[in-house]
């Protein structure tokens, strides 16, 4: 069978609005630091005056979201299921995923009425990301976003933690979760938060399931998923959710884990200026190799090194010729 796309994702359409703080301006709007909250319309009309007069990036986002273009931008194929609204912003967020080369179920269908998923996202001086995320249309993704015929021709089915705080999001993720494994797809998923283990485990768990062929988290979800701070049993325990699972550490680089084994892959020396993209950047990074021929180590070199230009600037999405670069150096260093 040829493979049509390399990645097929689902997950939330967000158009993200960074702005810059400081932990007193944080403070004064009462949102929790480096935890992504979900906000209601009039919370945001309250955020919003906070942050008035503040220069905003606004750049597409959602957590798959920026892992499925990350992967195209490094020439891989890639579909992305998700909801948006009649509005300028999915205007904006389609247009964003055709001009990364990323097919979508948008292209096929006239958005409903309402409001496009936005999050707002705060940066403070220690380089820490706290969101406030108001869904809009995307709290309504369901099964009628999934493309069956195209999760079957893809390498690999990518699920968006955060839809485990979704119930029709969810149900989709889970449709499409049964249909790849059927046809023989490989399964992947992200913790995507702390605040998604803590609330929403169960829908996680479901996601999961009898396991996946790849895993990512970050050191602080593995904690907090598995009730420890030791990390060999951390290890010892997330290493049975999956074939493969990649736990990254910031600055210490990330750990592979597989067959009982642990693989320790350091990070490129970078300066942080804003966490917020890095894993998912990872993500796409690490699947972009995964699926061109390239073992699981250097798969991981890759993605510590994406993720370190992410972090490194401010913004979730790397400007193309960056991840030229990156692939690049990539190319050279697999020689």
């Amino acid at each position: 069978m040829t493979h049509h796309y390399d990645l097929y994702a689902i997950g939330n359409a967000l158009v993200d609005s960074e702005y810059e703080v400081s932990d007193a301006q944080l403070q004064a709007m009462g949102v929790e630091k480096r935890h992504m909250t979900l906000i209601d319309a009039p919370r945001r009309t309250d955020l919003l005056a906070h942050v008035q007069g503040l220069h905003a990036r606004r750049t597409g986002g959602g957590s798959a979201g920026n892992t499925v273009v990350a992967l195209a931008q490094l020439g891989g194929s890639a579909f992305y299921s998700c909801r948006v609204a009649d509005d300028e912003l999915g205007a904006f967020y389609r247009e964003d995923l055709m001009a990364n080369g990323v097919a979508t179920n948008l292209t096929h269908t006239q958005p409903p009425q309402g409001q496009t998923g936005s999050c707002m996202v705060m940066v403070t001086p220690d380089a820490e990301r706290s969101m406030s995320t108001f869904l809009g249309a995307t709290a309504d993704l369901d099964h009628t976003a999934l493309h069956p015929h195209d999760i079957a021709r893809s390498k690999i089915y990518y699920m968006e933690g955060y839809l485990a705080a979704s119930p029709t999001g969810l149900d989709a993720a889970l449709q499409g979760r049964a249909m790849a494994k059927d046809a023989g797809v490989a399964l992947a998923t992200t913790l995507s938060d702390m605040s998604m283990i803590n609330f929403c485990r169960a829908g996680l768990d479901a996601m999961v399931g009898n396991g996946l062929d790849f895993l990512f988290c970050n050191e602080e979800e593995s904690q907090v998923w598995c009730g420890t701070q030791d990390l060999d049993a951390i290890c010892r325990q997330m290493g049975q959710l999956a074939r493969t699972v990649c736990l990254t550490r910031s600055a210490k680089g990330c750990l592979v884990l597989e067959n009982g084994q642990r693989t320790e892959v350091p990070s490129a020396p970078v300066k942080a200026l804003d966490t917020n993209g890095a894993g998912d950047m990872f993500a796409g990074a690490f699947l972009y190799a995964v699926t061109h021929g390239h073992s699981h180590a250097q798969a991981a070199w890759l993605a510590n090194h994406a993720a370190g230009r992410v972090v490194s600037q401010y913004g979730n999405r790397l400007d193309k010729q960056v991840v030229a670069d990156i692939k690049a150096g990539f190319l050279q260093h697999t020689r």
